[in-house]
């Protein structure tokens, strides 16, 4: 597979993307929806639309509804299709999306009345720390995809029987960053349909989360096998908040932006069809042997950048502080996110993916997220008054060494400084320290494990990432459990990349220390991947927005990147590289806690 070749078809470059007043928006009073231009592109059967003909700036940012979950108790929410103005601009055109809706209790039953409006993203949950959750998670999918299936990999109907037309479409909710016992986490065979199939892992859709963790930002979304870079682009995720009494007080003491001024963001990237349809490549980039039909692909890069669902939308804020729940939830997109290149105001990283840093770290240059990890932060916006700065991302694709990001995804969304101050508000003052001390996994490890990150073909000649041992090399999602730490014990992990790029590696259950990174370089089974006379450089400390506990890093190529985790829950969990089309093609192995 050559990727560069696919990257090049993906992104749209030349005069055509640069439009005269991309930020101004057809009248709003328009009513008959217009297509929007059509770009071709080979990797799609259908014409895609022209992204620089949606205007940019040109809608209010959304804001997810919230489910006050801070009691604990039971909850139903069900995943089902909605259509959304996910371009805006008073185009006129809605896209049929899949998200989540709340079906509400009334007198101590189910409401007849079904579920309140499904909505992508989903419902924010707002939960607390030890008060238990309990979500029926309610598959109402329809019995077709909004997107081409590829077949011919591991998925979850493979070698069953099942069709979606029969059967409908298989999914499952991850709570992703959940200390959750096995049975709710949401592994990937645990799949179900609304046609009553289900997989080899299934244990109902009754999904409990005891909520044992610090507060974190934590999200859910869908994690079936093969297919969750369709689901989740369908738009099957969601935030998860959770609180705690230290956060809590620190928001009733006024140490943090809270109420109106916190606001949780997913940015996501996305294609269309000139019709606003959602679309997706079908075919493969390169791959003489291909029989035919809808392939995978080894990335997706969408040009047209949502946040919380709307293109390239506009905030419009007071000259005060907010906290910003950042999510990146693309398939594959990395983002080196900036406002130009710099901060002109101030923006304060407090927390990473499950839990705040030590201390309020001042960022002083751009920050990069990879998919699945969250941060949080706080941005000043005072003295700004009459202001607008866009949030910009220089990131290549893929990350770190592709191709410059092309516009107009170089763009996300714009903040305005021309909301009135409340001065009934008190202005938070952030604390000197928002933990006792630096974050640490303070058990001796009782082993020291080294995995591989590989990049091979499959038998169509298409790219193959996987994990594996260095030791043994590349191994498949069906190969026996290599990683089986000891109950209550804690391990370090060295991941080896030799593959030309990043990979953030998620696991599940656990939160971990991110300890080193240093350069290698070894002799390497060209067949098996199995590396042999390993020479490890000067191992280089993380920096100051990695020092929180996470659950997904960032795994540089050529470097081997060592992390310390404790596993304290008994059972199978799995990890992953989250970038989703790797995850579904097939970097994701078991692992198990004895």
């Amino acid at each position: 597979m050559d990727r560069r070749r696919f990257i090049q078809a993906s992104s749209l470059t030349g005069g055509a993307l640069l439009l005269p007043a991309l930020g101004t928006a057809p009248p709003a009073a328009a009513r008959e929806a217009v297509a929007l231009p059509p770009v071709d592109d080979p990797l799609y059967r259908e014409p895609i639309a022209d992204p620089a003909a949606i205007p940019r700036f040109a809608d209010p940012l959304p804001r997810p509804s919230r489910v006050d979950a801070l009691g604990g108790g039971d909850q139903t929410l069900v995943m089902g299709p909605t259509r959304q103005d996910l371009l805006g601009g008073g185009l006129g055109l809605t896209t049929p999306v899949w998200g989540f809706g709340v079906r509400r209790r009334h007198g101590g039953g189910l409401s007849s009345a079904g579920p309140a409006p499904v909505s992508y993203p989903g419902p924010t949950l707002v939960a607390h720390r030890d008060r238990p959750v309990r979500v029926h998670w309610i598959n109402g999918l329809p019995h077709r995809h909004l997107l081409p299936v590829d077949t011919t990999i591991h998925w979850a109907f493979a070698h069953t029987g099942h069709t979606i037309e029969r059967d409908g479409v298989p999914a499952v909710v991850h709570l992703h960053g959940g200390h959750t016992e096995p049975d709710s986490d949401g592994h990937p065979d645990a799949w179900y349909t609304p046609g009553g199939a289900v997989g080899p892992r299934f244990d109902g859709t009754r999904f409990h989360y005891d909520n044992s963790q610090e507060a974190a930002t934590l999200w859910y979304h869908d994690h079936t096998l093969g297919i969750t870079r369709l689901n989740v682009y369908a738009g099957l995720a969601g935030f998860y908040l959770l609180r705690d009494p230290h956060e809590l007080s620190l928001i009733e003491h006024h140490r943090l932006p809270s109420g109106p001024y916190e606001l949780e963001l997913v940015i996501q990237d996305r294609m269309f069809h000139p019709d606003g349809r959602l679309a997706y490549p079908d075919v493969p980039a390169d791959s003489p042997d291909w029989p035919g039909g809808p392939s995978v692909q080894p990335e997706f890069f969408g040009q047209v950048i949502l946040v919380n669902g709307k293109a390239w939308p506009y905030l419009d804020v007071e000259p005060r502080q907010y906290r910003l729940r950042l999510l990146n939830g693309s398939n594959s997109r990395f983002y080196r996110l900036s406002a130009g290149g710099r901060w002109p105001f101030p923006v304060t990283l407090i927390g990473t993916e499950l839990g705040f840093l030590h201390r309020p770290h001042p960022l002083d240059g751009p920050l990069v997220l990879a998919p699945g990890e969250r941060v949080d932060l706080v941005v000043d916006f005072r003295g700004l008054e009459g202001q607008a700065h866009t949030l910009t991302n220089d990131a290549p694709t893929p990350f770190p060494d592709g191709d410059p990001v092309a516009p107009p995804a170089d763009q996300v969304m714009r903040f305005r400084v021309n909301r009135a101050r409340d001065e009934r508000v008190p202005e938070p003052r952030l604390p000197r320290t928002l933990r006792r001390g630096p974050f640490r996994i303070p058990r001796p490890p009782a082993r020291t494990r080294r995995l591989l990150l590989f990049e091979g073909t499959d038998e169509f000649g298409r790219m193959k990432p996987l994990l594996g041992t260095v030791e043994r090399g590349a191994l498949e999602w069906s190969d026996p459990v290599t990683e089986d730490p000891g109950l209550h014990t804690a391990e370090v992990w060295e991941i080896f990349n030799t593959t030309p790029d990043t990979h953030p590696i998620h696991l599940h259950l656990v939160r971990f220390q991110v300890l080193d990174r240093a350069p290698f370089t070894a002799d390497q089974d060209p067949r098996t991947g199995a590396l042999s006379n390993i020479a490890v450089g000067q191992p280089q400390q993380p920096d100051a927005t990695e020092r929180g506990p996470k659950d997904t890093v960032p795994a540089p190529p050529g470097q081997v990147t060592r992390i310390k985790a404790l596993f304290d829950r008994r059972g199978l969990y799995v990890w992953h590289c989250h970038i989703l089309e790797h995850e579904d093609h097939e970097m994701m192995r078991n692992y198990r806690i004895r």
